[in-house]
């Protein structure tokens, strides 16, 4: 299982949102990418990147922080957030980012994942952001009516190659990730799948281990010192 420690970006600086509250937030950094220098020194080999600004108004605002992250460390970087155009996933991808995350626009414009999906195959991934178990959109802040099932259903169908799943309500709040969620899901559907959101302890870790996920993310826990990412790299292979 890969681990890859988040980079969540606000007017250029690592914050971290309380259960995706805009108003609720932490910055932890000034330069997010002393921070990536970090990761690599920890041992990580991938970094888990959100434009928070970007997943509000589908632009790039932190583009040149997110290079400067991929640059500091030179480690797999994937980036999520705002990217609702092929235009916004070559930015990325031309500039060396390794993946890019499609959220909103995987839900709302199938015909643009399927096109991203043809073209680049596994340097796309999607973001499965659960709210009571349908999909949110917009960085979290509106409900689809699509449930976590028929989502996982197209994106198998499309041949969607990883799938990073939130469970919104444990994002943040260092309560335990959604392991029966992640458990479920891993049984049911051909998918990568990414575990996000609540990862905040190393029997977390090896929960998910042990079930095989492809990778878990860890955010708040790595800021707080509730893991050490370093244990958790190890103990994830």
């Amino acid at each position: 299982m890969i681990i890859f420690p988040a980079i969540d970006l606000i007017g250029g600086k690592a914050v971290r949102l309380f259960k995706g509250d805009y108003d609720q937030m932490t910055v932890y950094s000034d330069h997010p990418e002393e921070i990536a220098k970090d990761f690599k020194a920890q041992g990580a080999s991938a970094i888990h990147i959100v434009d928070l600004e970007g997943a509000k108004s589908g632009d790039t605002p932190n583009f040149d922080t997110v290079l400067k992250i991929k640059n500091a460390s030179g480690l797999f970087c994937e980036i999520g957030g705002g990217i609702r155009s092929m235009d916004i996933v070559e930015k990325y991808l031309n500039a060396g980012i390794d993946r890019v995350i499609l959220g909103t626009a995987a839900v709302e414009d199938e015909s643009f994942l399927r096109e991203a999906v043809a073209k680049y195959g596994k340097r796309i991934a999607v973001g499965a952001d659960l709210k009571d178990g349908c999909i949110a959109t917009k960085g979290w802040l509106e409900k689809s009516s699509v449930t976590a099932d028929e989502f996982f259903l197209k994106m198998q169908e499309i041949g969607v190659d990883t799938v990073i799943c939130t469970d919104i309500s444990k994002d943040g709040a260092m309560q335990g990730t959604n392991r029966a969620l992640y458990q479920e899901l891993s049984k049911k559907y051909r998918v990568n799948i990414t575990a996000s959101g609540g990862v905040s302890s190393m029997e977390d870790i090896k929960a998910l281990r042990a079930m095989e996920l492809y990778a878990a993310i860890i955010g708040k826990a790595y800021y707080t010192g509730a893991i050490n990412l370093k244990e958790a790299v190890e103990a994830a292979l």
